[in-house]
């Protein structure tokens, strides 16, 4: 089964979510279980200055194939846009980079430039990504042709509707399958850019890219992906219901034939305690008492109080209302009254980013605060903390809770999505059946999260029982494997001949 791996960002190199990390596993883990795969990514410097070309292999030209296709501009005609071969020295898969500097070679990160701001051009940067996948599926490389294009959130949305549109005119080569991992980012643009995609005019409707008088690249996909998956199972019925649907519940329940729910896994290679190189002594669940290590190590660190008994909270997130951290704030006084404390990492809503530096002013030594994104400490909160708070809105998968159970932390959860999919709560019954692995809260209130809090500090003052609760969250596995062989058996369904 020969697989196009399309996305946009790629852990170590360039990672702005989690999007990165499952692109950095998905992958290798779809190759070992013996599928043929490839990557197609944009040509941002930090992965370009990464990447070898293969010797003797000639840059790909993007066709322009004059009735479809987006458009080239006055830079692009000057220098268009190709598709270099090669890969990454960690990670070896052959890799097609669009070579485009007009589009690509930039400041900021991939969406967004120095500023914060969205980079003006982002449908038609994006558009050449997704006409990229359409044309390696039908047969741009003579010397390889995908059975499946595989394409990944908003960044990818048109490579189905070009594959469709390529189709209708040639014969159709390869299947399309589209993955949601956040439906809340869409894609959207104003209607003015659906001129620059070239596609046809009736497709700027109700049955096209239209939503609401706007450009919408996640409706694209879609509409015209002949598979749609999202990254857990309950997260695909989640998005069939109007409170979570973001406006595509409708369109989502008329395609659910097609629609499945595929677990995130976790890349243990880089997420152990038992080889992390940010903590100073590494553990295990044989060995979980030198957790305790890890935490002291934090909490010097952040210059937070050395409390071995208290409890570290953890928090290493995106700020944001749908991450449910405005309740995080509105308890952190109470955190720090029961002789907690709160170590935060994580950027966002400038509001929540002042309610959390006011705190760490308020109660010095109990509430750390690091604005930002800093991959080792992220680690190291991971690692340190006793509890890691997820209390997400909405959470398609999440990998946070899945990270924090491998290193003992205790996930204290959301009941939705992939975090309800994962995290088991503290009840007398699953503490009784060994199942537990962390704290649950159906409410999402201020009290819902307060209640949860409260048998977290409760269950703390029960060593051994908190000790083998964390023992039970570390056993758990999420490999990739597991999703590696659901998405093979899903291309096996379009493609049984491959």
């Amino acid at each position: 089964m020969k697989v196009l791996y399309v996305c946009s960002e790629l852990f170590p190199l360039l990672k702005t979510g989690g999007l990165a990390d499952v692109s950095a596993a998905l992958p290798p883990a779809l190759h070992k279980a013996g599928c043929d795969v490839r990557m197609l990514l944009p040509a941002y410097p930090a992965l370009q200055a990464a990447f070898t070309s293969l010797r003797g292999k000639p840059l790909l030209r993007l066709p322009h194939a004059g009735y479809i296709g987006p458009h080239w501009g006055e830079s692009l005609a000057a220098n268009p846009p190709r598709l270099q071969c090669g890969h990454f020295a960690d990670n070896r898969l052959f890799t097609y980079l669009i070579d485009a500097p007009a589009l690509y070679h930039r400041a900021g990160n991939p969406y967004l430039n120095p500023e914060g701001q969205a980079w003006p051009d982002n449908a038609v940067r994006f558009a050449w990504l997704g006409w990229a996948a359409a044309c390696l599926g039908q047969g741009l490389d003579d010397n390889w042709q995908p059975d499946i294009v595989h394409c990944h959130d908003w960044h990818t949305g048109l490579a189905p509707i070009y594959q469709r549109e390529l189709a209708l005119r040639e014969q159709p080569l390869a299947a399309s399958v589209f993955t949601i991992h956040n439906l809340a980012y869409q894609g959207l643009f104003p209607n003015t850019v659906f001129d620059q995609l070239g596609l046809p005019p009736d497709l700027f409707g109700i049955d096209g890219l239209e939503f609401y008088d706007q450009v919408s690249f996640m409706k694209a996909a879609i509409q015209f992906a002949q598979r749609i998956t999202t990254v857990s199972p309950s997260y695909a019925r989640e998005i069939l219901t109007p409170e979570q649907g973001v406006g595509l519940d409708g369109l989502l329940r008329s395609r659910v034939d097609v629609l499945s729910g595929i677990l995130n896994g976790v890349d243990y290679k880089v997420w152990s305690p038992a080889h992390d190189d940010v903590l100073a002594q590494t553990y295990d669940v044989q060995d979980i008492s030198k957790k305790a290590n890890a935490k002291a190590q934090l909490q010097k660190k952040l210059a937070l109080q050395p409390r071995p008994e208290g409890l570290v909270f953890g928090v290493v997130s995106r700020l944001s209302e749908q991450k449910g951290l405005h309740l995080v704030q509105a308890v952190v006084d109470e955190i720090a009254a029961n002789g907690g404390q709160l170590a935060l990492l994580g950027a966002g809503d400038g509001d929540l980013e002042q309610a959390f530096a006011q705190a760490a002013s308020k109660h010095p030594g109990q509430v750390a605060v690091h604005r930002g994104y800093d991959e080792a400490l992220g680690h190291a909160i991971i690692a340190g903390s006793d509890v890691m708070l997820v209390p997400s809105r909405f959470e398609p998968c999440g990998l946070t809770q899945l990270y924090a159970m491998r290193y003992g932390t205790l996930p204290l959860v959301h009941r939705v999505g992939g975090l309800a999919d994962t995290v088991v709560d503290c009840t007398p019954n699953h503490l009784g059946d060994g199942t537990a692995c962390g704290f649950v809260f159906d409410d999402f209130s201020v009290a819902g999260l307060q209640s949860a809090l409260a048998r977290a500090f409760a269950l703390k003052q029960q060593p051994e029982l908190w000790k083998t609760v964390q023992q039970n969250a570390m056993r758990l596995r999420f490999d990739w494997d597991i999703a590696a062989q659901s998405y093979q058996a899903l291309y096996r369904e379009l493609r049984p001949s491959a």
